[in-house]
Order: structure tokens, then sequence, then C-alpha cells
């Protein structure tokens, strides 16, 4: 049933057109920081020292802002997606002026963290909001243009991080969010008002502490396993991990108002969504990671060769997303889900045919179909699951879909660099692994090695990446078998909680 907390708001032309702005610019925050931020590390490393804490950088801002996610979805279903939003950029910006000002590696790192702190409200939010906001209709035309922020950030960031490091200071890759940011509250504050039922209600703080703490260490454990010689270390905080998410569980059957509503994951359109985004996430991570290790490596390219390859992908993700919108409005969700579960399928497998003589066609060509196959994928699932509870449980449900593509992309990576590892260092017979990969990952450096040799690293990285693209596919393909198998029939106005025409 509905929720009598739920009316859409009214809207202006003007007012639609700055509520969609602002939650774009919002979205661009996220996107945007992760493609400039990886451009600019090696520099920040140059100049902050500690080659050693590399991954961290990375690794405390994805901790934080996948295991807050679920606990923003709750909070804005008792009080309102606005105030939680606006927090969250709020904390971001903050996070992005500190990171501005690090001074040593340990610094940035614990910034980051904050930075994560805010991102894990942004795009769960922004999804949400556009749920209250629009009936199915427009949403669902509406659901490519908020790909496409990913797909431009994913062209713009890379170019506008390599600008901002040649010819300013470091730090203001983190400073440029801060007007983005700035104008987003701005526009989001004056144009979208809400209204909600303020009631006495409780949170499951011991419930989102456990969940916290369990996808934390889990999160650590699956990095673990992808490095060299943490499959024991892994293995531990693995047990640790699953044992805190038991008790979660547990946790979550007992009490009155849990953080994650158990009963969600029993509806078909919602538990079967949950699984399809956790094995497209797994998909989607273990290309955009692997593919360019294959391009610069094993077929020699460099950075620039990479951005070229990878390119088609993020143009064709948000052209098949704006499709899809369009088609589950004739034809419901299954028919562009299974499509796009088909194509990603055949651009997995189109992964074995490469070679390190492969031409930049073929490869273009592979990624393209597996972005089309994932943005015919991403709008129906994010629509159909909205759709099926009402508003004052949209944004767990919306924010739990987000945190199931996540932990699935960091599952799938993890597997890959726990395969990718262990065959290499059996088929190069060194310890130093790593080192000898980004020599030959460097356009320069690489020149300093034997021809020979280096053809011979070249093809062995060739084949044992053939070998971890096994793993996307198998993923792809459960998940075709999902949505064919298990998705419900029926049109987007019959699989709704609430009838679509309502508020349209």
């Amino acid at each position: 049933m509905t929720s009598p907390t739920e009316q859409r708001p009214h809207l202006t032309r003007r007012q639609t057109v700055l509520l969609i702005a602002s939650l774009m610019l919002g979205m661009a925050l996220a996107a945007l920081d992760s493609t400039i931020v990886g451009t600019a590390m090696p520099t920040i490393v140059a100049t902050l020292g500690g080659l050693a804490l590399y991954s961290w950088v990375v690794s405390a801002y994805l901790l934080t802002s996948t295991t807050t996610v679920p606990l923003y979805g709750r909070l804005a279903d008792l009080y309102g997606r606005k105030p939680v939003f606006l927090f969250g950029i709020a904390v971001f910006l903050l996070g992005s002026a500190l990171c501005g000002l690090a001074r040593t590696m340990e610094a940035l790192i614990a910034f980051r963290a904050v930075q994560g702190l805010g991102a894990g409200a942004v795009q769960p939010m922004a999804m949400t909001i556009i749920g209250d906001a629009f009936g199915i209709e427009r949403r669902a035309k509406m659901q490519g243009f908020f790909a496409a922020v990913w797909g431009a950030s994913s062209v713009v960031g890379p170019a506008l991080g390599g600008v901002i490091v040649t010819y300013l200071a470091w730090g203001w890759i983190f400073y440029v969010n801060v007007p983005v940011g700035l104008a987003a509250i701005a526009m989001l504050a004056a144009n979208y008002h809400e209204k909600v039922e303020h009631q006495r209600r409780s949170v499951d703080w011991l419930g989102a502490l456990l969940l916290t703490a369990g996808v934390s260490v889990l999160l650590l454990a699956l990095q673990e396993v992808g490095q060299a010689g943490g499959a024991r270390r892994g293995a531990g905080l693995l047990v640790a991990a699953l044992a805190l998410l038991t008790v979660f569980v547990v946790n979550e059957a007992r009490v009155a108002e849990p953080i994650v509503p158990l009963h969600l994951f029993r509806q078909r359109v919602i538990g079967v969504g949950y699984l399809a985004t956790f094995v497209a996430g797994a998909t989607q991570f273990g290309v955009s990671s692997y593919v360019p290790l294959f391009v610069q490596g094993a077929m020699g390219g460099s950075a620039l060769s990479v951005g070229a390859v990878l390119a088609p992908m993020t143009i064709a993700w948000p052209i098949a997303s704006i499709t899809s919108g369009r088609l589950i409005l004739k034809l419901g969700y299954r028919p562009p889900l299974i499509a796009g579960m088909a194509a990603t399928v055949v651009g997995c497998l189109g992964l074995l045919l490469l070679h390190p003589a492969a031409s930049q066609a073929q490869i273009t060509a592979t990624v393209a179909l597996i972005g089309a196959g994932m943005g015919l994928t991403s709008s129906p699932l994010i629509i159909a699951i909205q759709g099926a509870v009402a508003w004052n449980q949209r944004g767990i449900a919306t924010s739990l879909n987000q945190f199931a593509r996540t932990i699935g992309g960091s599952f799938g990576v993890a597997l890959m660099g726990a395969l990718l590892n262990f065959e290499l260092g059996r088929g190069l017979q060194t310890s130093d692994v790593d080192a000898l990969v980004s020599q030959v990952l460097d356009p320069v450096a690489r020149t300093a090695l034997d021809p020979a040799f280096l053809e011979h690293v070249r093809i062995l990285l060739a084949l044992v990446l053939r070998e971890a693209y096994a793993i996307p596919i198998v993923c792809s393909a459960a998940g075709f078998l999902l949505v064919v198998l298990k998705f419900p029939r029926g049109s987007v106005h019959q699989l709704a909680a609430v009838p679509a025409s309502v508020g349209e």
C-alpha cells in the first residue's frame, strides 16, 4: 500500500529543470571524482610519497561510501530525502577541501574516508528523489540522462585531471568539487520541497553498526584475496564478515524498524532485481578494471589508447539506457532486461577472442556491446525496484540496489585479481609480479626489457587475462538466466506497488 506520506510535489517547468540539474550535478561529483583522482594519483604519490599506501586512497573512499549506503537509505525513508542528500553533498565537499589541504599520504587517506561518508548519500538519494518527484513514464524517459552523467564523466574526468595536475597544484582536483557541489545544494534547496510526516521513530543503530562492520570486513577480505599472498588473511576476514552479517540478519528479524527490511527480498521484483544488479556489478567492474590492463599491457598500448578503447562503452551505456527507458513503457521490464543481459554475455564472450595483435576496432566493438548491455539492464532494474515499493521504503530499496552493484563489483574484481596474481606468479616464476607488470605497463620503462622477454610477458598476460575474463562471462550468463527464469512478467503498471496513474 502507499504510505500516507507520499505525495508528488507540484513543480513548475523552471523548478523541474533546476531540480534535474541539481541532481545531475550531485551525481557528477561522485562520477568525476573517481576518474580525476585516478589520473592524478601518480603525481600525488610523487609529491607526498607513500607508494605502499597507494591502494588505500581508493579503499578508504570505497569502504565508507559503500557501508553507509543502507543507513542513508533508511534515514531518508524516516526523515525525507532532501536533508539526507544535502547532508551528503556537504560532507563530500568538506572531505574534498580537506583532501586538497593534505600534506601526508596518511592525512589524504583519512580525508578520502570523509569524502566517502558523503558520497554514500549522493547517488542513491538522487535516484530516490527522481522516483518521488516523477511518475514511471517520465522517470523511465529520464534515466538515460543520469546514465549519461557517468558516461560523460568517464571521458571528461581523465582529461580534466591531466590538465589540473599539469598546470595547477594537485590539490585543485579536489577543490574543483566545491563550486559544483555548492551549486547543486543551492538549486535543490530552492526548488525541491517534500512533505514528510514527522513522527517519533526509532533508528536501528545496532543493525547499522553490525552491517557497517560486516560489510567493511567483507570488503577488506575481498581486497586481501585479490593480493598476492593474501589468501589466508582473506579467508580469516571472510569468516569474520560472515559471522557479523549473520548476527545482523538475526537482529533485523527481531527489531520493529530494521535498517534493512528483510521482507523486501521476498518480493520477486526486488529480490531478483538485487541479484541481477549484483552480477551486473561484478561484470561491469571486472571489465572496466581489466580491459585497460589488456590494452596497455598485453597490446603494448598507452593510457591514451586505453581511454580511446573504453570511450565507446561509456557512450553506448547512456544511449542504451535511454532506449530501455522508453521500451519498458511499451514492452514491460523483461524484454529490455533479457536483451541487455544477452548483449552483455555476447560482449563478454568476445573478450576471449582478444589477443596482443587484436585491432582497436575489435576491442572497441566488444566493450561497446557490453556497455550497451549494461545500459539496457540498469534502467529497468532501478525503475522496477522503485515501483515495487511505497514511498516509505523507496529510499532503502533504491540504496540497496547501488549497494548490491558495488558489492558485486568488489567481488568480481577480487576474484579476477586473485586469479591473475596466481597465474602470473606461476608463469613468470617470480615473487615480484607487481614490479614486473608495472614495468611492462609503463611505455618508457618497458623499453629497458629484453624484447624477447617483453613479448613473452605480453603473451602470458594476454593468456591469463583471457582466463580471468571467464568470471564476467559466468556472471553475465547467470544474470541472463536469472531474468529469463525468475523475473516476473507484467507491465510497469501491473508490477507497481502504487498504480502508475497516480501522480503522473
